[in-house]
């Protein structure tokens, strides 16, 4: 019973790994039926007896609901599978077959714990939504008969898990149970023989490092193979610098710092302009606000326009006087790139291993022994190489030696003192410590040989100079990218700066935009205000005049006629100086389109058309009055929030042509808090 409970309980774990797995639903199907299946023959052990007088009720309903839980998670997988292939009704089957085997356990289930009742609970309700889903996708589309449960076979299940025998188990024919006691004194004899060892491969290993290093800075010292590789072509540059270079080269090098500086002007301009344009803005609110002020005298009570934006210019005056300085900034770097491009021009070379000098051949020959010179020295590098590989390999020799010394069962064997024996042992490693010394002395004498014909190669092929002129270039290509790295940075913070600033101005553009449309309003409320005192006045004085008593006197047909009410003479607009164009002052006039160039891609909003006086007819009911022509503007919106063409009284100016650049990079904040070494204002 418990060799089944215990197969249940491990496949339960692969059947846990394959839901997590996200295996298709046969798999799991076929898998959860196998642990059923060793739960069911669980049960039937601890319902048979002589267990069923001896185990506790609550572990047979435990294996039992476990049993019918797996059986109905086979079914309820099954199905999924079944409903892929639009198996509907055999679906619809197996549904109802596990569902029942649920029903069935949970009626005899007594005592069961309640994260298992949980997980039935879970799965019954799962089973019937499906359940539910497929018996009405039947009913409506598919119409197929349910077959009984009796015509259904068996299903399938797969074995994960088996048992082990106890007798392999229990084996211990194999084991060396006491292979690693040892007497206490060959205890100690070991590691004492393992750390003369030790230090017999600690002490050659450092000669052949220190031989090998010697090596490295003897070959430095002399130039060498740096130089052979120089005569065939092959020349190099400090790995750092390399990597220095490779950067400038990837950011565009000196040759894209022309671009990056048009873009600096392009952004210069149109700060420039977004920053007139929000002065102008101002200005014609201000000219606006100061001819009605003329017009109605102390009628019109409303505030000052410069009183209103005072704030707002400060804080314009402020961005011009730091626009200015960013021009200036800009001015130094264009400078600063012309003067320093024969510097930086090395930079664009490609690979920069070509801008370095090479070792020539001389140009007259004495003797013609040059090929053998540098033929002789090749040679001589090549057999240092070989001796350097054989030191590795002399290395790895001594590992393994050490990792194959076992010398333990003679220590056991033996009795008394084992000086003897360590003596003997220890001899076999002599052999190799005389291959070491015999390489080292080897070494030794090729480098000598190395360094002799350095100096014939030296003097033949003039190497001082070369290295004289190597070294200019190094310091020739640091000073380069140190440069551009400079400029590359001013060039940054410039970029930096101006979108901080294009930003900051937009953000003001609109906050005058929504205060000139405010101020538009209040100018259109305080015009209809004037004018309906104004109809007051004159209906007061026409009933006045009329009610006048006549001298008695005087025969009514005799008086004279009463002159009719005073009627004004036609005024002008309100909107405009008297005796000036009747025409609204403040509309869009009718020979003048809209700008027709576009507004930046990136900077302020579009400037919208004041809200300006309106002409008296506009607020009065004259059927008769003339219409205005097609695209006449009276300065009133078309809708809250709607921004038209900008107009300033006078005729624009042609823009220049071209786009406008895209702002290249996106602003953290707003221009006052930007910080930057090169902008700041002084």
């Amino acid at each position: 019973m418990l060799e089944k409970l215990m197969l249940a309980q491990a496949q339960e774990c692969f059947f846990e790994k394959v839901i997590a797995g996200g295996k298709p639903p046969a798999l799991c199907s076929k898998v959860a039926r196998q642990v059923g299946v060793f739960y069911e023959e669980a049960y039937a052990a601890l319902c048979a007896p002589p267990l069923s007088q001896h185990f506790d009720r609550t572990w047979v309903s435990h294996v039992q609901l476990k049993a019918a839980q797996f059986y109905a998670d086979a079914c309820y997988r099954f199905s999924l599978d079944l409903h892929q292939q639009e198996e509907i009704a055999q679906e619809i089957a197996r549904l109802k077959i596990g569902m029942n085997a649920l029903a069935d356990a949970k009626k005899a289930a007594k005592g069961v714990a309640a994260p298992l009742l949980d997980s039935v609970n879970k799965l019954e309700s799962n089973m019937k939504t499906n359940l539910d889903r497929a018996m009405k996708e039947n009913n409506s589309v598919y119409l197929m008969r349910v077959p009984e449960a009796g015509t259904l076979g068996a299903l399938p299940a797969a074995s994960l898990v088996k048992s082990t025998s106890l007798a392999e188990v229990l084996d211990a024919s194999n084991e060396r149970l006491f292979s690693s006691l040892v007497p206490d004194g060959s205890m100690k004899a070991l590691s004492k023989y393992t750390e003369m060892v030790d230090d017999i491969i600690r002490t050659q290993a450092e000669k052949l490092q220190q031989s090998s290093e010697i090596t490295r800075v003897r070959l430095k010292e002399m130039d060498l193979p740096d130089s052979i590789l120089s005569l065939e072509g092959n020349v190099s540059i400090p790995a750092d610098l390399k990597e220095d270079v490779e950067a400038v080269q990837i950011s565009g090098g000196p040759a894209g710092l022309e671009a990056e500086l048009q873009q600096l002007r392009d952004l210069n301009r149109v700060n420039q302009e977004l920053l007139v344009q929000t002065e102008e803005m101002l200005q014609k609110e201000a000219s606006e606000d100061a001819q009605f002020r003329t017009q109605f005298g102390s009628r019109w009570t409303r505030p000052q326009s410069s009183t209103l934006t005072k704030n707002i210019q400060d804080r314009l005056n402020l961005f011009a006087g730091n626009l200015k300085k960013a021009a200036a900034s800009d001015a130094l770097i264009e400078r600063d790139v012309k003067e320093s491009y024969p510097l930086m021009s090395i930079l664009d070379r490609r690979p920069i291993e070509s801008a370095l000098p090479s070792i020539s051949r001389p140009i007259m020959s004495l003797d013609g022994n040059e090929d053998a010179i540098v033929g002789a020295l090749k040679q001589s590098l090549r057999q240092l190489e070989s001796l350097g590989a054989q030191r590795a390999g002399l290395e790895d020799h001594l590992k393994e030696m050490k990792r194959k010394d076992d010398i333990l069962p003679k220590l056991m064997a033996g009795v008394g003192a084992h000086d003897d024996l360590f003596r003997k042992e220890i001899a076999k490693y002599d052999p190799i410590c005389a291959e070491i010394a015999d390489n080292i002395v080897a070494q030794e004498q090729l480098l000598l040989q190395i360094q002799e014909q350095n100096a014939q190669f030296a003097a033949v092929f003039n190497l001082d100079d070369y290295k004289v002129a190597r070294e200019r270039c190094y310091k020739q290509i640091a000073a380069a990218v140190a440069k551009y790295q400079a400029i590359k940075k001013n060039m940054n913070d410039g970029l930096n700066f101006y979108v901080s600033l294009q930003d900051a101005t937009g953000k003001i553009q609109q906050q005058c935009s929504d205060f000139i449309m405010t101020r538009n309003i209040q100018c259109r409320e305080m015009i209809e205000d004037v004018q309906r005192k104004l109809a007051g006045f004159n209906l007061s004085s026409s009933s006045h005049n009329t009610n006048t008593p006549r001298s008695s006197s005087v025969p009514p047909d005799q008086h004279s006629p009463s002159p009719p009410p005073h009627a004004p003479h036609a005024q002008s607009s309100y909107g405009a100086p008297p005796g000036g164009d009747p025409r609204p002052v403040y509309s869009q006039p009718e020979s003048r389109p809209p700008y027709s160039q576009p507004y930046p891609t990136y900077g302020a909003p579009p400037q919208q058309p004041p809200y300006g006086a309106a002409h008296p007819g506009q607020y009065q009911q004259h059927p008769q009055q003339h219409q205005p022509p097609p695209g006449h503007d009276y300065g009133q919106p078309a809708y809250p929030g709607w921004r038209g063409p900008y107009y300033n009284g006078q005729q624009p100016q042609p823009q220049q042509p071209g786009p406008y650049p895209q702002a290249p990079y996106s602003a953290p904040g707003a221009y006052p808090h930007h910080q930057s070494n090169y902008y700041r204002p002084q």
